[in-house]
């Protein structure tokens, strides 16, 4: 058999990038999309196929797929990792931005699932490997665009699985912790921008600067282990249905699976303070 093909999402910085990556090492034919295209270069010169990919465009995502089945006639693996942090009061947060953190983490992975299932079915096999968060599984203040929709890719990944398996194909859901990414960076600049001088603006320094400190901090992990979880996912003759990837990804959310929900708050606002100093 030749070798396997996968589409990776989001792969231009940070687990994306790392799981192209990784991929192409273990034997995979790899593509990776995202939009900045410039910044996937360094994948390109290590043999990695890159795609201009916006999962809120129709046209990029129905073009990308099909540019991979013409090349190959199969997808056998596609990882979802598109995706971003929209953080600030549900109160100053503008529901256009909400439907856009929809449209990106939820809607254009539920896309770029629907486009890949016909020839994946036709091969009565295949793979789907969507980047969630432990975030899917807690909450924090301020967060709650961003894990409205990691719960729905949580609720969704698993109605999938049950939907897919009698065609052969598998459902694995990633949920790392911190990662050492700008992802929390980004996300904490724009919820001091949301939220930063009103209200909320004690909270929002606070929680914007544990956000930002998992860009550094000695509790978040490289984005290889989390990579190292998708490869798993990717190439395990059983691959699990859930990967808590990373520092701290398992002791917190056993701590949410235990404690009461008011004891829980207390732990995590102690825990970001500490992080935000």
């Amino acid at each position: 058999m030749s070798q396997p093909i996968a589409f990776v999402t989001g792969a231009s910085t940070g687990i994306g990038f790392e799981a192209a990556r990784k991929l192409s090492e273990h034997g995979f034919t790899v593509y990776a999309g995202a939009r900045r295209v410039e910044k996937m270069e360094p994948l390109k010169a290590g043999g990695v196929n890159v795609l201009a990919l916006d999962v809120t465009d129709e046209a990029s995502m129905a073009g990308a797929v099909a540019a991979i089945l013409e090349a190959h006639g199969r997808i056998d693996v596609l990882v979802n990792n598109a995706g971003y942090g929209s953080y600030g009061s549900l109160e100053e947060v503008e529901l256009a931005e909400g439907r856009r953190q929809f449209e990106v983490n939820v809607f254009g992975l539920a896309r770029m699932t629907q486009l890949v299932l016909p020839a994946m079915r036709a091969a009565a096999q295949g793979r789907i490997i969507n980047v969630s968060s432990i975030g899917g599984k807690m909450y924090e203040p301020l967060g709650a665009w961003y894990h409205a929709t990691k719960f729905a890719v949580e609720g969704l990944s698993d109605s999938l699985r049950l939907e897919l398996k009698p065609h052969g194909i598998t459902v694995s859901i990633i949920e790392p912790a911190g990662t050492q990414t700008e992802w929390g960076g980004i996300s904490g600049e724009s919820l001091l921008a949301t939220s930063g001088h009103g209200p909320y603006g004690d909270q929002a320094k606070i929680v914007a600067g544990a956000l930002a400190s998992t860009s550094s901090s000695s509790m978040a992990t490289h984005p290889g282990v989390i990579a190292d979880a998708i490869v798993h996912a990717a190439t395990a003759p059983r691959p699990k249905t859930r990967y808590p990837a990373g520092k701290g990804a398992r002791a917190i959310l056993t701590l949410r699976r235990l404690l009461p929900d008011t004891m829980f708050d207390v732990v995590l606002w102690t825990i970001y303070k500490r992080f935000a100093r």
